[in-house]
């Protein structure tokens, strides 16, 4: 029977480390465990935890991190009986007799000797781990889940140690690509303005600073980011968290951007018609093209910065007020007709279409002015001459005078002003035009007053109108 050794002295002295300390007699039996080890065994004596090292594997079931389950001779206290020296083995420990509960035990071993030096007793030395690789097991899972791009890197020799599934989907790699590479293989700093800065706080493992950068891609293109490191530590070593924010779309929309405000600019510059630029909170021309310089006679100089009140191109004020009432009341004003004074002081009629439109995030004003002076002009003297040939109506015959008076009012169609009338209707309508009433007009046809009721009645329905004085401007209109 082999005696115990009293170490009374060395349990004192052990008894309140903050450690886990195990003592196990060079015949596999365990004698003694601090109040640690007890608490990171789930148990409140050290009989819970076994007799011996036979007893202790059958009460507890070892896993290292990948869920292999430990053999019998691979068990720490088992290598340790066995001669070897563990220095921070990492296992997970669950209980037999209840498998909800687990520890990470974090394990090294010591060997007391005797005066001889031979082994005297040994001694296993715990640190509970469980809290801690909760905590990197919850960040594990966070930075996979994460949706946004992150990648870590070694400080040791700034190899990429994990990337999740957001930097992938970003950039293409894929996950083999990039895990053992190192930073100067995948440069996270390309065209950085901060480039030199980043290197160094890399170098020192310091934080650093949010930057904009080009991350190479695996075909040979690039993507636009912003770029931030910031000083983390996985397990026992110094790593750097690289996270990420996608410009690229931010790029592709001001290059469409600055594509489409070229184009705008080469067309308003182009355009045919004079058009102009205004601001629309206080009416400031900002641009004019050659078109209306041509047509105004204003130059650059002359226009931009001024307010369209300033430049006083408008004839009539009142127009002017009404046609910037319309414009900030309204999206847009079409075919507003004004007259506008050149540089020179000549005026013209004009046709005004403007629409609000958003430059730069400054609210604006598009407008196009059309120069219908010539077609105004040609219309008065149309008209001037219609109304000289229906002075004198003697020499034309009945649908030339009605097409003349359809010319006088282009909203009546020809079929309008064609009516057939007969004989007596015209007789009637002739003398309705000097002004006579149906007794009189009656006494000069030599018919009763009732027929030139029933005559005027006709002449009521086939010009489809309803007052006499309706009828009398119908045929005056048309020579009567």
């Amino acid at each position: 029977m082999t005696a115990t050794v009293d170490r009374t002295q060395l349990q004192t002295i052990i008894s309140g480390l903050a450690e886990g300390i195990l003592l196990i007699e060079t015949d596999q039996r365990i004698t003694w465990a601090n109040s640690a080890a007890l608490a990171m065994h789930g148990v409140e004596d050290v009989a819970q935890i076994g007799a011996t090292v036979s007893d202790y594997r059958k009460n507890f079931v070892l896993r290292y991190r990948n869920n292999h389950v430990l053999d019998d001779d691979r068990y720490p206290i088992d290598r340790v009986i066995a001669g070897d020296v563990l220095n921070d083995i990492t296992v997970e420990v669950t209980p037999a007799r209840n498998r909800r509960d687990s520890w990470i035990h974090r394990i090294r071993s010591l060997v007391l000797t005797d005066a001889q030096g031979k082994p005297d007793c040994l001694v296993l030395v715990i640190t509970d781990a469980t809290d801690r690789f909760a905590a990197e097991e919850r960040f594990e899972k966070t930075f996979a889940a994460n949706p946004a791009p992150a990648i870590i890197c070694r400080l040791s020799d700034l190899r990429f140690v994990k990337v999740n599934q957001g930097f992938l989907d970003m950039t293409g790699y894929s996950r083999e690509h990039i895990l053992g590479r190192t930073t100067y293989e995948i440069d996270l700093f390309a065209e950085a303005t901060g480039r030199a800065l980043a290197i160094e706080r890399l170098s020192e493992g310091r934080t650093i600073p949010q930057m904009e950068a080009c991350i190479p891609l695996p075909g040979g293109d690039t993507r636009f980011v912003i770029v931030a490191g910031q000083p983390i530590e996985m397990g026992d070593e110094a790593c750097m968290l690289f996270t990420f924010a996608d410009l690229e779309l931010r790029r592709k929309a001001e290059s469409a951007l600055k594509a489409s405000e070229e184009r705008f600019a080469k067309s308003f510059r182009l355009a045919p018609v004079p058009t102009v630029l205004v601001r629309l909170k206080d009416f400031r021309y900002l641009a004019i093209n050659e078109a209306f310089t041509t047509s105004f006679g204003f130059a650059d100089a002359d226009v931009l910065e001024n307010s369209v009140a300033e430049l006083n191109m408008w004839a009539d004020p009142k127009a002017r007020e009404r046609f910037l009432k319309d414009l900030s009341s309204f999206d847009h004003v079409r075919n507003f007709e004004a007259c506008l004074t050149r540089k020179d002081g000549a005026e013209l009629d004009c046709l005004i279409s403007a629409e609000r439109v958003t430059i730069n995030d400054e609210e604006c004003v598009l407008s196009v002015v059309l120069d219908i002076t010539e077609r105004k002009r040609t219309e008065r003297h149309l008209m001037d001459a219609i109304e000289a040939v229906m002075a004198d109506t003697s020499w034309f015959s009945r649908g030339v005078i009605e097409r003349l008076a359809s010319l006088r009012h282009p909203g009546r169609t020809v079929q309008e002003a064609t009516v057939e009338l007969s004989a007596r209707e015209r007789q009637v309508l002739g003398l309705m035009c000097q002004g006579l009433s149906d007794a009189v007009i009656g006494k000069r046809l030599c018919v009763s007053q009732n027929t030139v009721r029933n005559h005027v009645t006709a002449l009521y329905r086939k010009l489809n109108l309803h007052r006499r004085t309706e009828v009398v401007v119908w045929a005056r209109e048309r020579g009567f």
